[in-house]
C-alpha cells in the first residue's frame, strides 16, 4: 500500500487530501517546517527545521517506490520521479519523465528573469476548478495504486 508524502509548506490542497486518502485507508505524511506546522487529524506531521530544501531532502529519504507525492516544488518532483513515486501538483498535473525537463527549463528561465530584476506574474487566486482537478487525479492515483 503507497503512502501520500505532502509537501506541506505553501501546499493548498492538505486538508482535500487527507480527507480523500481517509476515504481510500492510505496513509498520510505530512512534511513541513518549523515556519509552517501542519497538522491534521488522520495524518502524521514531520516537522524540520527551516532551511534550504531540509523539507525537500527529508521527503525524498522517506519516499519509496510507488508512494504518492503531492508537491508544486519541480525540483523536488524530480527526485521523487527518481525514486519511482507518483507526483502530483496541487493542480492535479502528473508530474512525469515526459513533462518534467519542459517544467525545470521553465523555473532556470523564471530564476533567470528574476535575477535580472524581472519579476514574473504570480500564481491567481485558487479555483474550485483547481481543487476538482486535484481531487479527480489523486481519486485516480489512488485507485490506480491500491489493491482491489
Amino acid at each position: 500500500m503507497p503512502t501520500v508524502l505532502i509537501d506541506a509548506d505553501g501546499c493548498p490542497v492538505v486538508d482535500l487530501t487527507v480527507r480523500l486518502c481517509h476515504i481510500w485507508g492510505i496513509p498520510v505524511l505530512i512534511l513541513c517546517d518549523t515556519a509552517h506546522r501542519i497538522e491534521r487529524e488522520g495524518a502524521q506531521t514531520l516537522v524540520f527545521d527551516k532551511g534550504m530544501d531540509s523539507v525537500d531532502f527529508a521527503l525524498v529519504n522517506r519516499v519509496c517506490p510507488g508512494d504518492i507525492v503531492v508537491t508544486q516544488d519541480y525540483g523536488l518532483a524530480s527526485m521523487c520521479l527518481a525514486r519511482r513515486a507518483r507526483v502530483l501538483n496541487q493542480n492535479g498535473l502528473e508530474y512525469s519523465a515526459d513533462n518534467i525537463d519542459a517544467l525545470l527549463e521553465h523555473r532556470w528561465q523564471n530564476k533567470k528573469l528574476l535575477r535580472a530584476g524581472k519579476h514574473p506574474k504570480g500564481p491567481a487566486k485558487r479555483t474550485r476548478e483547481q481543487d476538482e482537478a486535484f481531487a479527480k487525479a489523486l481519486a485516480k492515483l489512488l485507485a490506480e495504486s491500491t489493491p482491489l
